[in-house]
C-alpha cells in the first residue's frame, strides 16, 4: 500500500483563454502587460437565488 505522500500525480498543463479587444486568445500568447493585469484581476461568483 502506498502511502498519501507517494502517490503520483498527472499534471497537464492547459490553455486559459480570457477575452480581450473583442476576442479570446490563450493568455499565453497576450503580451507581457496584458498578462499582469489578467493576474490582477478580481474575479467572484453570483449567486442567483430564485
Amino acid at each position: 500500500m502506498l502511502a498519501n505522500n507517494s502517490r503520483k500525480k498527472l499534471v497537464v498543463p492547459t490553455e486559459v483563454y480570457s477575452r480581450i479587444v473583442g476576442y479570446y486568445r490563450p493568455v499565453q500568447h497576450w503580451n507581457t502587460g496584458k498578462q499582469q493585469e489578467f493576474s490582477e484581476r478580481n474575479t467572484y461568483e453570483k449567486n442567483l437565488h430564485v
